[in-house]
């Protein structure tokens, strides 16, 4: 890939990532607001770097985690770099979010503040989450350890999951119950 294909991939990544807080933030009334002010929207931009360093090479992986602190900083979200994030991504307000190193997470994830994707083991191996495409993680949500959340999943606030949730699934409490589809019990 040329350079211009670089920037112009790149920019086009940006626009969605506008397009998708626009959609997703019913308070969202700009795209030039959205860029300025949305940390969320920060975070996963600064991830994006943190994480093409953390995969170009091992000798770059100090500077992508130095990076990746100033994001958290900044923004009060904590992503680590070797986490993979799918596109279309979109964390509203964003404040307390942990995202950990062998996090997986889906196309078209809405994700909230106080947001947990954490560990619950040591080790050089898959330790958190895989967030399939289409969920939304609800505020405070906790899902710890390599477990799966199926594909258009809700989790709901506040709620703790430790084990996989098939697709199409409504979670709630703590610890989660799961219901599969449109019926909460």
């Amino acid at each position: 890939m040329t350079l211009p294909a670089v920037v112009t991939s790149a920019w086009k990544r940006v626009a969605e990532d506008l397009e998708t807080a626009m959609r997703e933030d019913p308070a969202a009334h700009s795209k030039l607001m959205v860029a300025l002010v949305y940390p969320g929207v920060h975070a996963v931009w600064m991830h994006r770097l943190c994480h093409k360093l953390w995969v170009t090479s091992p000798a770059l992986r100090p500077l992508s985690r130095v990076l990746s602190q100033i994001s958290r900083t900044l923004t009060q979200v904590e992503i680590h770099p070797g986490a993979t994030i799918g596109r279309r991504f979109f964390i509203d307000h964003g404040n307390g979010v942990v995202i950990g190193e062998t996090a997986e997470i889906g196309d078209d994830v809405l994700m909230y503040h106080q947001v947990t994707l954490g560990g619950r083991s040591r080790g050089r191996f898959k330790r958190h989450p895989t967030i399939g495409n289409k969920v939304l993680l609800g505020a405070g949500a906790k899902i710890i350890g390599p477990i799966t959340i199926g594909e258009g999943t809700k989790v709901g606030a506040n709620a703790l999951v430790v084990k996989d949730v098939p697709p199409g699934s409504i979670v709630t409490g703590i610890p989660a119950n799961t219901t599969v589809g449109d019926v909460i019990a």
